[in-house]
Order: C-alpha cells, then sequence, then structure tokens
C-alpha cells in the first residue's frame, strides 16, 4: 500500500486517513500515486473521465501511466478526491532487476483492489450465512463506457448467469430527454442494465428495468458508474432490485441489501 495521509472532509469535518491504492506496473513493480497532504480536498458533485484518473511514475522502469485518481467516501455522504503530487519531468532511477523485493506481484497478478465506497453513507450488509465457492472476482480496469459494460458482464458471468450477452434494447426505449441511458444485458435468466454516464441512475431507469425483469421472469439488476438518486435506490430497495455501483478500478460494489444478496447466494432466482 502507498503513504497514508489524513483528510478533513469539508463538509461534516470529519477526518479520515486515506492510503493510496497500488498498482502493478508493466515492468512487475507496485506503483501508488503520491498523496499531497498540503492540497485542499474537493468534494466530486460531477464526474467527468478526464478527472478520474492521474498521471503516475513507476521508480522502478521510469513508465508513465495512467492510474485511477484517490477518491475517499465520507460517511456523511460526500465523495471527497484526495490531490496527488504532480509527476516532474526527468528520469526515475531503474532498479537492478535482481535486488527488486521478491513480494512483488507481476503484471499479471494485479491486486484486488479496495471496496470504494458509493457517495452516499453506505449500507449495512447483511451477514453472509456460508462461504462462497467462487473464485475471487478478477477485476478489469474502467477506463471507457465499453469498459464499463465488459466490467458487468464478466461480474455477472462471476455471480453465476450464463450466456450473458449485450442485449439490443436498453432499459427502455430511448426518447429525446427521457430515454435511459447505458446499455442493456441479458442472459436466459438475467436482464441487466449499464449506465457509464457522470449522472446518477433515475427512479424511471430503475422500475423500468424491473418491469423489463419481470417481463422476462429473469433477475433484474442495475449497474451505473455515478450511483443512484435517492428516490431510485428507495424504490430498488422496495422491489427487491440489486444495485451495483462500479468502481474505476474495475471491482462493482453492491450499494443495497439485494445486491448483497445476489453477490452471498450467487446467481438468483428471478424476482
Amino acid at each position: 500500500m502507498g503513504e497514508g495521509v489524513s483528510v478533513c472532509c469539508p463538509s461534516c469535518g470529519s477526518r479520515h486517513t486515506l492510503t493510496a491504492s497500488v498498482y502493478p506496473c508493466a515492468c512487475g513493480a507496485a506503483v501508488a500515486p503520491t498523496l499531497s497532504g498540503d492540497a485542499p480536498v474537493e468534494t466530486v458533485t460531477r464526474r467527468a473521465w478526464a478527472d478520474e484518473w492521474v498521471t503516475v511514475r513507476c521508480t522502478a522502469c521510469a513508465r508513465e501511466d495512467q492510474w485511477p485518481r484517490p477518491e475517499l467516501g465520507c460517511p456523511c455522504g460526500a465523495m471527497l478526491r484526495i490531490a496527488v503530487e504532480p509527476v516532474t519531468p526527468g528520469t526515475a532511477a531503474v532498479e537492478p532487476a535482481s535486488e527488486r523485493p521478491v513480494s512483488e506481484q507481476p503484471a499479471s497478478e494485479p491486486p484486488t483492489p479496495e471496496p470504494h465506497a458509493p457517495g452516499r453513507p453506505a449500507h449495512i450488509p447483511l451477514p453472509r450465512t456460508a462461504a462462497s465457492p467462487r473464485p475471487g472476482f478478477r477485476p478489469v480496469t474502467i477506463r471507457t463506457a465499453r469498459d464499463a459494460v465488459t466490467t458487468a458482464a464478466l461480474y455477472l458471468r462471476w455471480l453465476g448467469f450464463k450466456s450473458v450477452v449485450e442485449s439490443v434494447e436498453s432499459g427502455e426505449p430511448p426518447s429525446p430527454g427521457t430515454g435511459t441511458p447505458g446499455i442493456g444485458l441479458r442472459g436466459p435468466d438475467v436482464v441487466a442494465q449499464v449506465d457509464p454516464t457522470t449522472s446518477p441512475a433515475s427512479l424511471r431507469s430503475v422500475e423500468c428495468l424491473w418491469l423489463n425483469g419481470m417481463n422476462a421472469s429473469a433477475t433484474g439488476v442495475y449497474f451505473s458508474l455515478a450511483g443512484y438518486a435517492d428516490d431510485a435506490r428507495a424504490r430498488a430497495d422496495d422491489l427487491g432490485l440489486p444495485l451495483f455501483v462500479l468502481d474505476l478500478t474495475g471491482a462493482p460494489q453492491p450499494v443495497n441489501g439485494p445486491a448483497d444478496e445476489l453477490v452471498s447466494s450467487g446467481r438468483n432466482r428471478g424476482r
């Protein structure tokens, strides 16, 4: 893990300690962005793809690459974006391969990222009554909308849904200003919606997905990059519709009770 810094939430004044996640460089060395402890913390109100990435230089091989910007979800509901030290011109010293720590993970084995709290108070996960027989989910870093769809499809297959493919239909027929954003995924017993936009999923989108699942006698599952509107999340809880937030590191996070149940039990019967 990277070096931790103390973070003060500008919304509620509470303090937290954030440690930047470590990622594998192509050379096999572990890299992490250097957090700036003196810079002010920014509250995230709107998301844009260009703001989600920072340049990080590997100290072993001097390679520069783009990694997800460190963020922290405060229990008050604020999403905090943490500043990082900029990469300065110059070449980093290359560490001889023979002196690299033997504990470093190869590039083919990326570390599992820490759970990323959504931009609202976290729900209380349900207790799991049995160990999951599934191997750990292998995350796929999300850099584009297509990556978000790929991640959602892989995650559904990991949950046990078979033959998941992209659907021609979305959550509802699109119309100017009111159509459901995102891309649909379907399998024999699942109907899913992937929303990679920078706006929280709406109540209408959630209800349309639930109706599609009912009509198909399949489990409905929603994936959103920017989270959910309060009324949409409350309605999903009433309908028993699993909601997931797509973390940019590629690890979908359950944000309501039905999603927790689905993760615990795997493939569920259609609602």
